[in-house]
C-alpha cells in the first residue's frame, strides 16, 4: 500500500509548463474568443498611432484550427496585419553567436577572476565593484545563466574574510537580475518589448539609465550592511547553522594564489574585453534618438551625409549609411556580426574555431528566439481576427477617467504574475506589449515607460522565483534552502517594489 501511495504521488505531482505551452494555450484561448469578440478599427494619424475615439465596429472574424496552427509560424515572418518577428529572432541569435565568440576567448570569466583576487583584502570594496559590473552585464545583454560558473570562486573568498555563502550568492545574483530589472539596452527585455510596438530601444533610456543607478545604490547597501553585520558577528548568519559544513566545503582545498595565477590575462583577452566593452557603448550611442532629444544634435546626420559625399570614398563605404541615432535591429544586428569578425581576427582564432563558437552560441539562444515568434503568434490571431483594436476600445473606455500614475501601476503589478507564468522576458513582452503599448496612450503615458514597469516587474520575480534555472542553479551551488533566500530577500523586494511604484509613478506624470 506504502508504495502504491508513493506512486500515486509521483504520478500526481504538479509540474509548471513551460513558457511554450502557456503561449501555445493562450494562442488557443484567444483564437475561441475571437467567435465572441467583434471585430473592428481606429482611424490612424501619419505617424501610424491610433486616434482615440475613432472605433468601429465592422462584424466578426472567427479565427479556425488551420488559423491557429499558423499562427506562429506568420508570427516568425509576419503577414499584411502584423510584422513578423524575424528581425528581433535573428538579433537574439546573433548576440548568442556573439557571446559564444567572447567566451571562446575565456576573457570575460579571467577579467571577473583578476578583478576578485587583486581586491583580496578589500572585499567590502569587492562587494560594490563586482555588483556593479555584473549589474552592467543585466542591464545590457541580459547577464544570468553566465553568472554560474563564479560561484564556486566567489563563495570560498566571501567565506574566507568571514561573510557567508549568502553573501557570495547575493553579489552576482542580484547584482544581474537588478540590472535586468533596469534593462537598458538588454535586447531580450528592451529589445523585444520595443520592436513589439514599434519603437526604438533609445527611447525612454536616459531614465532607465536613472533607475539602474538609483536600483543599484539600494541592492549594494542591503548586500554591504548584511556583510557587515555577519562579519562583526558571524551569529547573524541566516546560514549559520551550516558555516561548519560550509567551511569543510568550499574553503578545504582552496588555493587563491594559484587560481590567481592561472586566471591572468593575456593581451589578446585584454582586446576582447575593450571590444566587448565598446560594442555595447557604440550600440547605445545609436540608439539614442538624439535629433528627437534635440532637433540641434545633427552631428552623426551630418557626418554621415559628409562621408558619402566624399568622391568614390563614399561609394566605397556605402551611399544608405545609417546614422548614429536612427539604428535598429538590423543595424545592431550587423555591428554584433562585424564585431565577433573583429574578436576573431585580434585573438587570431581560426576560422574553423570562430564558426563553432558561433554557432554554439546562437544554438544556447535558439529557444529564446523561436519563443518571440510563439508569443507573437497571439498578436497575429488578434490582428488577423481584427480584436486588436476591440481590447484597446475596452481599454481607452476605461482608461478615460483613470489617472496615469494608477494606469502604469497597475500594469506594473499586472506584470508581476504574468512573469511568474511566463517566465521568458523575450515570450513575455512579445505576448503582451501589442496590446498594453498602445493603450498608454489612451492613458497619456509615454510607451516607453510600459517597457520599463515590464521589464521591472520580470527582473523583480526573477530574483526570488523557484521557476528561475538562475535562482535554482546559484542556491543549489551554495548550498542555500530557497526558503532562507526568500526570509533574506523580503525587506529588498519590498523596498524595491514600492521604490519602482513611485518611480513609474513620477515617470507616467512627467
Amino acid at each position: 500500500m506504502k508504495g502504491d501511495e508513493m506512486t500515486m504521488n509521483k504520478k500526481f505531482k504538479f509540474k509548471m509548463p513551460s513558457a511554450y505551452t502557456v503561449l501555445v494555450f493562450i494562442i488557443i484561448m484567444i483564437g475561441i474568443l475571437t467567435w465572441f469578440i467583434p471585430s473592428g478599427h481606429y482611424a490612424m494619424d501619419k505617424a501610424g498611432r491610433i486616434i482615440a475615439g475613432t472605433y468601429q465596429q465592422t462584424g466578426y472574424r472567427p479565427q479556425g484550427i488551420w488559423d491557429i496552427c499558423m499562427a506562429p509560424i506568420i508570427g516568425m515572418i509576419g503577414n499584411k496585419y502584423t510584422d513578423g518577428a524575424i528581425s528581433i529572432s535573428l538579433f537574439i541569435l546573433v548576440i548568442g553567436g556573439f557571446l559564444g565568440v567572447v567566451n571562446k576567448t575565456e576573457a570575460l570569466d579571467k577579467g571577473i577572476n583578476q578583478i576578485v583576487y587583486k581586491l583580496q583584502g578589500r572585499e567590502k570594496a569587492l562587494i560594490i565593484i563586482l555588483m556593479i559590473l555584473f549589474s552592467l552585464g543585466g542591464t545590457t545583454f541580459g547577464m544570468g545563466e553566465e553568472t554560474i560558473a563564479f560561484y564556486p570562486l566567489l563563495i570560498p573568498v566571501m567565506m574566507k574574510v568571514g561573510f557567508d555563502s549568502l553573501t557570495a550568492v547575493g553579489i552576482a545574483l542580484i547584482g544581474t537580475q537588478i540590472g535586468c530589472l533596469a534593462s537598458t539596452v538588454n535586447p531580450f527585455a528592451t529589445g523585444v518589448a520595443s520592436q513589439t510596438i514599434n519603437i526604438s530601444m533609445g527611447d525612454g533610456l536616459f531614465s532607465r539609465i536613472l533607475l539602474l543607478v538609483l536600483f543599484d545604490v539600494i541592492s549594494i547597501t542591503f548586500v554591504y550592511r548584511y556583510a557587515t553585520k555577519i562579519k562583526k558577528d558571524p551569529t547573524k548568519s541566516l546560514v549559520y547553522g551550516q558555516r561548519e559544513a560550509d567551511q569543510k566545503r568550499f574553503l578545504q582545498g582552496f588555493d587563491e594564489n594559484q587560481a590567481a595565477e592561472t586566471e591572468k590575462l593575456t593581451k589578446a583577452q585584454k582586446r576582447v574585453l575593450f571590444i566587448f566593452c565598446l560594442t555595447f557603448v557604440l550600440m547605445i550611442i545609436a540608439l539614442i534618438p538624439w535629433s528627437s532629444i534635440n532637433p540641434n544634435f545633427t552631428f552623426w546626420d551630418q557626418s554621415v551625409k559628409w562621408l558619402t559625399g566624399i568622391p568614390f570614398l563614399g561609394k566605397l563605404l556605402g551611399t544608405d549609411i545609417v546614422p548614429f541615432g536612427s539604428w535598429y535591429f538590423n543595424e545592431i544586428t550587423m555591428l554584433f556580426i562585424v564585431m565577433s569578425v573583429v574578436i576573431m581576427f585580434v585573438t587570431h582564432m581560426k576560422e574553423s574555431e570562430f564558426i563553432e563558437a558561433f554557432m554554439n552560441g546562437m544554438s544556447e539562444l535558439l529557444s529564446v528566439a523561436i519563443i518571440v515568434a510563439v508569443a507573437r503568434g497571439i498578436q497575429v490571431i488578434m490582428n488577423d481576427a481584427a480584436i486588436t483594436d476591440t481590447v484597446l476600445h475596452w481599454g481607452e473606455m476605461g482608461l478615460k477617467s483613470l489617472p496615469k500614475t494608477v494606469f502604469i501601476i497597475l500594469t506594473y503589478l499586472f506584470y508581476i504574475p504574468m512573469s511568474f507564468l511566463i517566465p521568458s522576458t523575450s515570450g513575455l513582452a512579445s505576448a503582451t506589449m501589442g496590446i498594453l503599448g498602445p493603450m498608454a496612450n489612451f492613458a497619456h503615458v509615454a510607451e516607453s515607460t510600459v517597457v520599463t514597469a515590464f521589464q521591472a516587474a520580470s527582473g523583480w520575480v526573477n530574483l526570488i522565483t523557484p521557476t528561475s534555472g538562475i535562482v535554482v542553479g546559484a542556491l543549489g551551488i551554495a548550498h542555500v534552502n530557497i526558503t532562507v533566500w526568500w526570509k533574506w530577500m523580503a525587506k529588498l523586494m519590498v523596498v524595491l517594489l514600492i521604490a519602482t511604484c513611485v518611480y513609474l509613478a513620477v515617470l507616467a506624470i512627467i
